[in-house]
Formats: C-alpha cells, structure tokens, sequence
C-alpha cells in the first residue's frame, strides 16, 4: 500500500489497521517494523496480530520481479528468503516472506491463471466480478474482437488478456495445463468440444455452465469420444450457487465465490470457513 500526503494507493485490508498504517505512514522518516495487537488499542475484538512495515520512499525503487531489502536488524540472509529468490529465478514465482527482518515481496505475484471461455453476459459479468479481486491471471477467449466488451475497468489496476479464435476450441493447446477454466460460449458444439479437447489437455479445474439435461448429453457424448466417468467428473456442471438465481451477476457471484474459496484452501491447505 502507497500513501502519500492526499492520496493512497492499494490497501492492506481496510478497518481500523489501514487508518492507523496510514497515519504511521504519513508520520514516518525512517524504516520502522511494527507488531500491532489487533485489540482494544485499535477498539477491535479480532484478536491476534499483524507486522506492518512503513518505510519512506523519496522516489520509488526501480525493481522488475521482486523488492528484496533488510527491514531490521542485522541477520544475515535466511534461507527462506534464498528460497523465495530461487524460485523467482526459475519463474515459479513465491509469495511475500517477511524473515529474520528481510523482507522478500514480490513485485508482480505469481497469480492462477483463468481461462474463460465465451465474452456472452455471463463471462462478462463473471470476468467483471473476478478480474478485480488479481487473484487470476485472465485469459478471456472469443471468436471475433467485436464479440468483447470496450471497457473493462481500471487496466492499470489489472490485466485482461483477449484471446481470439474462430473456432474457440482451437485455442485450447495454449492453454496451461495447471489452468482453471469456465467454459460459457454462445454454442453447446464448442462447450462440447472444450470440454473434450481439455479433457485430453489437461486442467487444473473445469466448470461448464448448463443445465442437469445438458450435463446429462454431454456426459453421453464424452464417454462415446473415449473418457471415462472419473475424467469426466472432473469437470462441474451446473457451476455457480442455484439459489442466487439465473442473472448474469448472480452466476457471476455464485462462480467466483467458488473459485475464490478453491484456491483459498489450496493456497493454505485447509477449509476455508463461510
């Protein structure tokens, strides 16, 4: 997070903390780390703590990958902030590390990436709800340029990579394999053969949107093209949450919510609670 007299940039989380880590900010002359209690110093019932870091910037550092800096004392470089360096130069990026008082951030993190498959109302809203939280990298295919929206919002804020292909499912094998997909087109022949091609590909995880029925033809025709039900049911369909109802942003919601929550647990190996 950026502050500056008048204005800010980003955010730690919002709440009582970010209005504190701003004054401090505002009032800083040198590099301080700071623990701070989240209780009743901050008049919040949370519990716990967190580390803020303020350091005053005359100009920005000009970095690429990642900002590595001693923040405090005088450790000598640990070996978790080795490891971040390593894997930034191997291109599997690393998250945050803060160890020892050095503290390793990246300066573009290494983000899932998303593919969606069709700009129709639902991908629009969906990409719209996503796209902001920069939890995914976004690769949004259609079959024509005019067929995507002329705005997406702030683009210096995040970074939408349109994909155009006449037969979209021939784009299916500049797809990573470790990607998400949400499969949306205009056409069940093309939801069809994505979800056959990716089938083949590989992924990290499908969703299809569609009905029960659909699901049902689908299924019948992939098991005749030669993939067993465990690699079928690989793929979700319906997607989203049925209750929220059929709008466009209620599936939207509905599938990033989802989403959101999968890499979550992932990312810190246990149920995330709702």
């Amino acid at each position: 997070m950026l502050v500056w007299d008048g204005g800010q940039s980003g955010t730690i989380g919002g709440g009582a903390l970010e209005l504190e880590a701003a004054r401090r900010a505002l009032e800083a002359t040198a590099t301080t780390v700071t623990r701070v209690p989240l209780g009743p110093a901050l008049r919040q019932c949370c519990g716990g703590s967190v580390t803020l870091v303020t350091e005053v910037f005359e100009r920005l550092p000009d970095v690429s990958n990642n900002y590595l800096r001693r923040v405090e004392g005088n450790a000598a470089e640990p070996l978790e902030i080795k490891r971040a360096k390593s894997q930034d130069r191997n291109g599997s990026g690393h998250d945050l590390v803060f160890d020892q008082g050095w503290l390793f951030e990246p300066v573009q993190p290494a983000r899932v990436p998303l593919w969606v498959w069709g700009a129709g109302h639902v991908g629009r809203a969906i990409v719209d709800v996503i796209a902001p939280t920069q939890a995914v990298d976004i690769t949004w295919v259609d079959s024509a340029p005019d067929r995507f929206p002329n705005s997406q919002g702030d683009k210096n804020s995040f970074i939408i990579n349109e994909l155009t292909a006449v037969n979209i499912p021939d784009a299916v094998p500049h797809a990573p394999r470790d990607a998400h997909h949400l499969i949306l087109t205009y056409s069940h022949v093309f939801d069809l053969d994505l979800c056959h091609r990716l089938l083949a590909h590989g992924f990290a995880s499908a969703g299809l949107i569609g009905s029960a029925t659909k699901w049902a033809r689908f299924r019948s025709r992939l098991r005749t093209l030669g993939h067993t039900d465990a690699q079928i049911s690989r793929i979700q369909c319906p997607i989203g949450q049925p209750v929220l109802g059929k709008h466009p942003q209620a599936i939207a919601v509905g599938v990033a919510s989802e989403l959101l929550m999968s890499l979550q647990t992932k990312a810190l190996g246990k149920d995330v609670a709702v």
